[in-house]
């Protein structure tokens, strides 16, 4: 399997990264605006590629090929999702992982989900919104991940929930986004045309619970 990361360097991607080169014979190709940031692990294994998603035909040429696409991105995401749709479309690639925020569709009930609207702000919120509309409405195999407030727990644990549920807790560990992104990758076949919320079991609150 050929596994495209774009977002390479961030910290949920080292996680799946490092998983990956253990628990499969995948072949991944590291996607990041800064190549000198990573060193390669397994020069049979990897390959890096220095671009922003925003570049489009960089993008496009490192999708040529692959067999699942798993983005976790920053910044503004409505331009990024447009790229994403467009690149992998035009190459025939299916299969996608969309790592995003929690609220996507107002799911987040009760106070913390009126914190979680002022402290984002609305209009980044929105643009989060827009990024997803567009990746649901494609003709792509998506898993969209709205994660809750993540910390850097080596835990693995985790629930989910569907796009039609009430989220449930407000914290979540990178390790545990990880473990989900792996599973996937190993059976690409589990939650397809699926948002999957994902948090840490109990831990309901008005605000994050730290």
């Amino acid at each position: 399997m050929n596994i495209l990361i774009l977002g390479a360097y961030g910290q949920i991607a080292q996680l799946v990264r490092q998983r990956l080169l253990a628990e499969t014979n995948a072949h991944l190709t590291l996607y990041l605006r800064n190549a000198h940031r990573l060193s390669v692990t397994d020069v049979h294994r990897e390959t890096v590629i220095e671009g922003d998603v925003r570049d489009y035909e960089i993008l496009e040429s490192a999708i040529a090929k692959q067999d699942l696409v798993y983005a976790n991105l920053g910044g503004v995401f409505e331009p990024l999702a447009v790229n994403i749709v467009k690149a992998m479309t035009a190459q025939n690639v299916q299969r996608l992982i969309y790592v995003t925020g929690l609220g996507l569709y107002h799911e987040v009930p009760g106070k913390f989900g009126e914190w979680l609207e002022r402290s984002v702000g609305h209009e980044v919120m929105e643009d989060t919104r827009r990024a997803a509309k567009i990746i649901e409405e494609s003709t792509l195999n998506y898993t969209i991940i709205r994660a809750a407030y993540m910390n850097n727990n080596p835990k693995i644990d985790y629930e989910l929930t569907t796009k039609s549920e009430p989220f449930k807790g407000t914290i979540v560990s990178r390790a545990s986004i990880a473990d989900l992104i792996v599973k996937i990758c190993q059976n690409p076949q589990q939650y397809e045309y699926s948002s999957l919320g994902i948090d840490q079991p109990g831990t309901n609150g008005d605000t994050p619970q730290y």
